[in-house]
């Protein structure tokens, strides 16, 4: 009913079929033939061709009404879509734990908004567990987790290596006898301390010590419980956490030992009460990955915060 509404347009416009023809650079008869058609499909002329100028019949009006609905909402359309194709629109929805959200995503949030004002940014936190289901859901875009989504649910690229270190209470005695092992947090903002000639500690030295590990649920439990019985013991767990953050800080107040990853220590302040010590690097890397749901569509915005974050000159390039 509505195709070829733009000649009819044209003509209601111009008030005339020669001047429309005209503009249209077609033939008048063929101008003629096609206004014709629509109507045929109509049921009713759109036009009154006893007036002059050429004047909208009553069901006329109201088709030239819908036409210009239908134009407003094409050109709407057509905005919206040069406007998302430049960044100026869009919403981007990033996932991640206390950790990420507090000491990652800030800084990568403020380059983009920076860069794409007009796109509006939701940072979702919450535990690694809730936010796959969100991303699986398509209530989060992207998340920023260590490599262990299902990859037949989900996609991922690498943002950073990481590496777990040794978080020990500077009170426990047992720091004394591997005082010689102990590596500075400068060493670790620096990445010195993964050069071959630092030491990685004897981790079985540790085995009467209490130990505060994340939940079951959480990569740094597993992997820290599979680096314990790399050394032929299961670690005396006193108290289990949801978030590494918190874990950092309860063996900053004394508690107990903890596995932390050099992201979090390269970004916390310095901390007189923690002392750190290297792992085996064979047992101890990780990676670091954005994550989002395999098959769905990757949005410029995805696209564009993907290429910042792994830009050459940031501190971790991807």
């Amino acid at each position: 009913m509505f195709q070829g509404m733009e000649y009819v347009y044209e003509v209601y416009k111009e008030q005339s079929f020669s001047r429309a023809a005209k503009k249209m650079f077609i033939s008048q008869p063929s101008l003629s033939a096609t206004v014709k058609r629509v109507e045929e499909k109509v049921g009713y002329p759109i036009f009154d061709r006893s007036t002059k100028p050429l004047g909208l019949t009553e069901l006329g009006r109201k088709y030239i009404q819908s036409v210009e609905q239908i134009l407003s909402v094409q050109s709407d359309f057509y905005n919206f879509v040069n406007n998302w194709g430049s960044l100026k629109t869009g919403k981007l929805i990033l996932g991640g734990s206390n950790l990420f959200s507090s000491w990652v995503f800030p800084t990568l949030m403020s380059e983009f908004a920076h860069k794409y004002p007009q796109v509006e940014l939701v940072l979702m936190e919450e535990r690694s567990a809730v936010l796959a289901g969100k991303l699986q859901d398509g209530d989060v875009d992207m998340m920023l987790d260590y490599g262990v989504q299902d990859e037949k649910l989900f996609e991922k690229m690498l943002y950073k290596k990481e590496h777990l270190l040794l978080a020990v209470p500077k009170a426990f005695e047992i720091n004394q006898k591997m005082e010689n092992l102990q590596i500075s947090q400068e060493e670790i903002r620096s990445g010195r301390f993964l050069e071959p000639e630092v030491e990685s500690v004897p981790l079985e030295a540790f085995a009467e010590e209490p130990f505060i590990l994340m939940k079951p649920d959480n990569d740094t439990r597993r992997r820290a419980v599979k680096i314990c019985r790399s050394f032929g013991f299961a670690p005396r767990i006193v108290l289990e956490l949801d978030q590494q953050m918190t874990s950092y800080n309860v063996t900053s107040s004394g508690l107990g030992i903890s596995f932390i990853g050099d992201t979090l220590v390269r970004m916390v302040p310095e901390n007189p009460n923690v002392v750190y010590y290297k792992l085996p690097l064979d047992i101890s890397e990780r990676g670091l990955y954005f994550n989002w749901k395999s098959g769905r569509y990757v949005s410029r915005a995805m696209e564009e915060f993907l290429k910042l974050a792994c830009r050459e000159d940031h501190d971790t390039p991807c």
